[in-house]
């Protein structure tokens, strides 16, 4: 502890803050990427006028929060503050809007990943580039400004993401680690930069050509991890830590997504291996080989932090109408006086799904709280469907909640398969993998390939920006970053790896089948359930 204490006091910690969907969480480390404090700050998005959006205000108090409880599990532990940091990372939510004029004046709210108000500028942009531009994407965002005739569109001079409009309000420098880029516009991975061809056929197009700004200025200048992307100025010391106590000149590494945190948090750069983040909304992101031969609707082409080819298989829906579920039997079981806590019952629920039918007895269950747009649902309409014949029981019905939690993610897995997309390690981290061995062991058959956790896992986004922002100033010798996190943050390090079972592989490929083909009914119960 004295150590950790002497590293606060020379500046020599190292600060990822990343701004999530529901929490803005701050993590310091020590240079072997060792967790030495943290803090963190609960907030939450809001509809306006039919767009979801943060305040910018928001943005500010809660940053400011979330550094302030850092501060203060710093002195709570080794009785002293914070004067000085050695590097700062900043990360969030990818893709999504901030559009800004020339006097660095906001035009429009924040306009987030979770809108799916583009799909007409996704599917032009996407048929331009014979490439899939995602609804959530900051180009289609831009695109569907123009379709749409915005006035703000003609004042524009910067637009950029979360993690981007933050690391420019502490530094001054409007740059982009590559992996977020890859979420505002295509990236060459072989140049290290926008899509070039791409940039052109933009620029080119009649409705564009009418406004007086380039798209090329327009992005923020993208950057790959280990480069140095600015420093903490005195304006942003002071932004950052309202009481005046940090002083200046910290290192940035360029800001990244979430999706990009998570890769470093699971050490999955390499080719051939993926990490799922498992929780509200799912994902999984499969690092290539080779770039995938066909244009894909549910595959999302993005890089790793230092420019990689990631395939990326977006769910809206994760474990949001599973969690509901378990409320209910919460419900039963204080009605009943059982007095168990919450992670007892998960614990106990998630536990029984291990002893229902490997195809869950011919339940199907769609938890699709909210829509799911890789299958084309607009709206979200939870339910369970069974037949008399099937198999009902309490693990059945547990097994079917979990499998389908991983229903779309599967979809897309297939996709991939026929690619020949080839997976030598997943690795899982999220709430859906909190309860040990069950969601491994459901992951596994549905990914047909091993399932690691590490017992670093819960520290996730903000832990994994850190480490960027380690590399950048600690990397040395070391190739790369996989290198790096091979050799001075992972090594050594406990974790447990789960082998697919072929009885639950073949399980969840029935389960599948019958997921795909009753689709429809949620489709009707969309049209029917108002």
């Amino acid at each position: 502890m004295s150590s950790e204490k002497e590293r606060i006091e020379n500046g020599e910690a190292i600060l990822g803050i990343e701004f999530g969907s529901t929490r803005i969480k701050g993590v310091l480390i020590d240079e072997k990427g060792n967790p030495i404090a943290q803090g963190d700050h609960e907030w939450e998005n809001r509809l306006e006028n039919g767009v979801w959006t943060y305040a910018m205000e928001d943005v500010q108090s809660g940053m400011q929060d979330c550094y302030a409880k850092v501060v203060r599990d710093v002195e709570q532990k080794y009785g002293i503050g914070i004067t000085r940091l050695k590097a700062v990372g900043i990360s969030g939510m990818m893709h999504g809007y901030l559009a800004f004029d020339e006097n660095d004046e906001l035009l429009v709210p924040f306009r987030t990943w979770r809108n799916t108000i583009t799909e007409e500028a996704s599917d032009k942009l996407t048929k331009l580039f014979n490439f899939h531009i995602p609804q959530r994407w900051s180009i289609a965002h831009l695109y569907q400004a123009i379709l749409n005739k915005e006035a703000h569109v003609e004042k524009l001079a910067f637009i950029t993401t979360l993690a981007g409009y933050v690391h420019w309000k502490l530094t001054g420098e409007k740059v982009l680690g590559i992996g977020d880029a890859s979420g505002m516009f295509p990236i060459d991975s072989a140049a290290g930069d926008y899509n070039r061809r791409m940039l052109e056929q933009f620029a080119n197009l009649p409705e564009v050509q009418q406004y007086p700004w380039d798209i090329r200025k327009l992005l923020p200048r993208v950057l790959p991890a280990g480069r140095q992307a600015g420093r903490l100025t005195q304006e942003g010391a002071k932004l950052l830590d309202p009481t005046g106590k940090l002083q200046s000149g910290a290192l940035f590494c360029p800001p990244e997504g979430d999706a990009g945190t998570g890769m470093a948090a699971t050490n999955s750069v390499a080719r051939r291996t993926g990490n799922v983040s498992a929780g509200t909304s799912f994902f999984s992101m499969i690092v290539l080989d080779k770039e995938l031969t066909h244009v894909e609707p549910m595959i999302d082409m993005v890089t790793t932090p230092e420019g990689a080819p990631v395939a990326m298989v977006h769910c809206n829906n994760g474990t949001s109408d599973l969690n509901a579920w378990v409320g209910i039997f919460n419900e039963f079981q204080k009605a009943a006086g059982l007095g168990m806590s919450m992670n007892e019952l998960y614990s106990l629920l998630y536990n029984k799904a291990l002893e229902g039918d490997p195809d869950c007895g011919g339940l199907l269950a769609y938890g699709f709280f909210s829509g799911e747009h890789n299958v084309g649902m607009e709206k979200g309409r939870p339910m369970v469907v069974r037949t008399p014949e099937d198999h009902f029981s309490l693990a059945n019905f547990m097994r079917a909640n979990l499998f389908t939690s991983l229903g779309v993610l599967r979809l897309g897995q297939d996709i991939l398969v026929k690619e020949g997309v080839k997976i030598d390690r997943i690795t899982g981290h999220g709430g859906f993998f909190k309860t040990p061995v069950v969601g491994q062991k459901i992951l596994a058959a549905c990914m047909n390939a091993p399932v690691s956790v590490m017992s670093t896992a819960g520290e996730g986004g903000p832990w994994g920006m850190a480490l960027l922002a380690s590399y950048m100033v600690n990397k040395g010798e070391h190739e790369d970053l996989g290198d790096y996190l091979d050799k001075e943050i992972f090594a050594g390090s406990t974790g447990s790896t789960i082998e697919p079972d072929p009885k639950d592989v073949e399980g969840f490929g029935r389960f599948i089948e019958r997921y795909r083909d009753g689709l429809p009914i949620e489709r009707a119960a969309i049209d029917h359930l108002n």
